[in-house]
């Protein structure tokens, strides 16, 4: 009998130590942790306003590949959700609210040095009010690396099992934080290095469009004068072309990225016309978007065709001339006009826009912008597949001295697979800057900088081309 009272003293003795502990022990908890990366502070902020790169960074998806999210509230900022459901013992089941973002996303220059984005969790992690608060600083000798320091409050109450939860904050939650920052950083190395502040993009949707088109190209070096003679080159065989088939120029010129590489810059150009079906060789035939080309199922047969025709083998050529024959389609499904020129239905479907003011040579830069802000917004695109284009929206005008009265605008556009009906300027109702006819042309000075010989303008004949 004294030794049963000697236990119930015992656990009387460890549950009043254990309260008293309990008790003791803070009713709130922190930990927080840092990382500089190498971006420029505004790509960082956009990452983190929105969660549609949060599956591609955060911890939970490398230590649960079966997890599945959803995204709701809001695209972007404030309001903007992210809920998950994962193997129990792994993620779990978990929500992530944006519940604040200072300063506004459109005043965010490099004269802004912080920024902060406040998180709400609801999570099986004990305890309430629980967030995440992730400031950001400007670092670096030029200012152009983001120190981030993404934290974690939790408030235990008197909840004597929350509290001793304190004891493994440094368990679930700093390895959350620790691995998550590890990802953003790898994330937004694959993001362009670019700032894209002056930027104001628009998401629209774009209608198909038949289009008579040539593939052409330039080297780099040749600069402008390269681009204003190959354009104009290949504007006057479409139109040419467009004659011969009975079908009218609706448009200006469009030009779609190939290949922007560091010798050579490959690209089509394109002028909208009003068939969708055309007579070629004497038959009818409706145009289609353009197909991803599929290689040979069988390698031998690939390398077969790969491989250059014997002198004796005439079989070869001809083959080759009957499957270019007009009338037929080449391997992206685009019908084949004659030796140069194709038909094929263009765009449809959703892309982000931005406008450039000034020479071609900005339209380079924009493209990277507009790339840089896709990536961080989690806008999903293949621009091997939909490739960049910009339309020549309104000609360059040139006085009787020869002197710019008024700059060309282009409009950039970024074809999109998955995004939001609307840019977070689009919602907020912003206006992308314009250069008006009546400003003299030293305006366009906020223009990027052109690329080395790659910064071409568009010629004043294709810029008229279907007006």
């Amino acid at each position: 009998m004294m030794r049963v009272l000697e236990f119930v003293v015992a656990l009387i003795i460890v549950a009043v130590l254990a309260v008293v502990v309990g008790i003791a022990m803070p009713g709130s908890g922190h930990v927080e942790r840092s990382l500089v990366i190498g971006k420029d502070m505004r790509q960082v902020y956009d990452v983190l306003n929105n969660f549609r790169r949060f599956p591609d960074y955060a911890e939970l998806s490398s230590s649960d590949p079966t997890i599945k999210y959803d995204f709701s509230g809001k695209a972007y900022g404030p309001g903007a959700e992210v809920s998950w459901d994962g193997a129990p013992k792994k993620a779990g089941d978990g929500k992530l609210t944006i519940a604040s973002a200072t300063p506004d996303f459109n005043t965010i220059d490099s004269r802004v040095k912080e920024a902060k984005i406040v998180w709400n969790l609801d999570s099986d992690w004990r305890g309430n009010d629980k967030h995440f608060t992730i400031d950001l600083e400007r670092s670096g000798r030029t200012n152009k690396l983001t120190k981030v320091t993404w934290g974690y409050d939790v408030d235990y109450g008197w909840n004597l099992l929350n509290r001793y939860s304190n004891l493994y904050i440094h368990g679930a939650p700093d390895a959350f934080i620790q691995y998550s920052l590890t990802g953003l950083q790898n994330m937004l190395a694959s993001v362009k290095n670019v700032e894209y502040g002056d930027l104001v993009p628009y998401i629209v949707q774009t209608k198909p469009t038949p289009v008579l088109m040539v593939s052409t190209k330039i080297e780099r070096e040749g600069g402008l004068d390269a681009l204003s003679e190959t354009t104009n080159d290949a504007v006057k065989l479409l139109k040419d072309t467009a004659k011969k088939l009975g079908v009218n120029v609706t448009g200006p010129r469009i030009l779609v990225v190939s290949n922007y590489g560091d010798q050579t810059f490959t690209f089509d150009i394109a002028l909208p016309i009003d068939a969708t079906t055309l007579t070629v060789g004497g038959e009818s035939h409706d145009l289609t978007a353009v197909q991803k080309p599929t290689l040979p199922s069988d390698p031998a047969a690939a390398a077969s065709s790969a491989a250059p025709a014997s002198a004796a083998s005439t079989a070869a050529p001809a083959a080759a001339l009957a499957a270019n024959a007009p009338g037929t389609t080449d391997k992206y499904g685009r019908l084949i006009i004659d030796q140069d020129v194709r038909a094929t239905m263009m765009f449809g479907g959703p892309a982000l826009k931005g406008e450039w003011n000034g020479t071609y040579a900005g339209v380079p830069q924009t493209r990277d912008e507009l790339e840089a802000y896709a990536q961080t917004h989690g806008y999903k695109f293949d621009s091997v597949v939909n490739r960049f284009y910009d339309v020549l929206a309104r000609p360059e005008q040139i006085d009787t001295d020869n002197n710019v009265t008024q700059y060309a605008r282009y409009d950039v556009y970024l074809p999109l697979s998955e995004a939001p009906e609307q840019t977070p300027e689009q919602e907020a109702g912003i206006q992308p800057p314009t250069l008006d006819s009546d400003q003299a042309p030293a305006a366009a000075g906020s223009a990027a900088a052109p690329a080395t010989g790659a910064s071409v303008d568009a010629p004043a004949e294709a810029a008229s081309a279907g007006n």
